[in-house]
């Protein structure tokens, strides 16, 4: 720690020395006269006139005086001095000075009695604090006080985690909008309030529940692997599906028809390469004809006024996976809990937003085996952990399950090494043990 100048102690250096021996004895016994400048300045004084006589000092003694001092000083920099101990000095000081006005102040034994005097007072300090040990006294200035609380900030400042420019990497890439992405996403998070759908819709009606709903879903996942379709068309069928429901109602019989059309308007809105009508009717076992199909993709556009731009969970997957600074296997992973997420209806309470970063929170859990939040996800995503934790929770629970029951199309999709065999990770049962504690 660098100390101020305003805490270094004076030293005081009588001018009848010569220049060299008063470098040498302020260093030696500066930290030890600090207390007694006034009986130091009468000294001072008796010197003054005194013309400087050369000589040749024993520096054996005076390199062994500065290692005790400097030894005594580092450990009693700070220890008060008791009265008993001031007053010896002061007595030492006082007869010192009587011999020095008798005797020649520039004859070699004057500094004998000045290297004797002190040496026995280092001796007398260190036994003091041996026998009366003391509690150590903090004399620190305002300064040194600012200047440590002031190294303890840039401490902080240090170890705190920095939030990471994950843009720059792509400022010569004009598909990446780096220039307006940020609006982008904010007026994502604006959207996706208005095209939210309500989590009790199913209330309203009468022929179909939920079950039926995860069923469909789960079936339109098969589907779409083997179509090989876009991430995002998933993504959308299941809004497209959501949004419908919540405004018309629809028989049992109807719905896998509702479920197809809707993955036909997604791929003319994503893909490239659409599938035709009569592979639709192919898949649904020729359980609807093309007319259905037609009448049925009509309907649907017309209930949902041809509102196909919505903000669905995968554009913010792709952003906030990009903050996570992501591989392909954590990637994989949060894909596959999100699909996973998709089926569940319970899970319309969430907004797409923080569905996918409660996501990619839960996928950093599971690889790295402990809670991995930083601040640039914290920063892009607008959620602390504290905020994901309890939807955490229950995406584990589903990954727990993914394998078992009747509704085991995400599992298996992403059993194969296509997927990298992400449905083969453990899941991250702390986090619901931490949770439950």
């Amino acid at each position: 720690m660098v100390i101020s100048d305003e805490n270094k102690p004076s030293i005081i250096r009588p001018t009848n020395l010569q220049q060299g021996e008063s470098e040498i004895v302020g260093r030696k016994f500066g930290m030890e006269i600090r207390p007694n400048r006034r009986a130091l300045g009468v000294i001072n004084q008796n010197f003054v006139g005194a013309q400087p006589y050369p000589r040749v000092f024993n520096k054996r003694v005076l390199s062994e005086a500065k290692e005790i001092c400097d030894k005594n000083a580092t450990n009693q920099a700070h220890r008060p001095i008791t009265r008993k101990f001031s007053a010896q000095i002061a007595s030492k000081q006082q007869a010192f000075t009587e011999g020095t006005k008798k005797s020649n102040p520039s004859s070699p034994q004057s500094l004998t009695v000045w290297e004797d005097i002190a040496l026995s007072d280092v001796e007398e300090q260190q036994g003091a604090a041996k026998d009366h040990p003391e509690p150590m006294a903090l004399e620190q200035t305002e300064a040194a006080v600012d200047e440590k609380d002031h190294m303890e900030v840039e401490m902080e400042d240090i170890f705190e985690d920095p939030v990471t420019d994950i843009d720059s990497c792509d400022a010569q890439n004009p598909l990446a909008v780096v220039d307006y992405v940020d609006d982008l996403y904010g007026y994502y998070r604006k959207m996706e309030n208005c095209c939210r759908v309500s989590p009790n819709y199913m209330e309203q009606q009468f022929d179909i529940n939920e079950k039926m709903r995860a069923i469909l879903i789960d079936w339109l996942v098969e589907v779409h692997h083997k179509f090989d379709l876009r991430a995002e068309t998933l993504f959308l069928t299941v809004n497209l599906i959501d949004r419908f429901l919540a405004q018309q109602a629809v028989v049992r019989k109807k719905l896998q028809l509702v479920g197809l059309v809707a993955m036909l308007l997604a791929c003319k809105y994503e893909e490239v390469s659409v599938p035709v009508v009569e592979d639709l009717v192919f898949i649904s076992d020729k359980a609807y004809s093309r007319k259905e199909v037609l009448e049925m993709e009509r309907l649907m556009l017309n209930t949902l006024q041809f509102n196909m731009s919505v903000p669905t969970p995968y554009v913010f997957m792709r952003r906030y996976l990009k903050a996570a600074q992501s591989d392909r296997k954590l990637e994989l992973l949060s894909f596959f809990l999100i699909e996973l997420c998709l089926v569940e209806y319970e899970m319309l309470k969430f907004s797409p937003s923080f569905l996918a970063a409660a996501t990619i929170y839960t996928a950093q859990c599971t690889l790295y085996g402990f809670k991995q939040w930083s601040k640039t996800c914290e920063w892009h995503t607008n959620y602390s952990e504290d905020q994901l934790i309890e939807c955490s929770k229950v995406i584990v629970s589903f990954h727990q399950k993914a394998a078992t029951g009747r509704l085991t199309g995400v599992h298996r999709k992403y059993c194969t090494t296509k997927f990298g065999s992400a449905a083969k990770c453990e899941p991250a049962k702390f986090l619901v043990e931490t949770t439950t504690q």
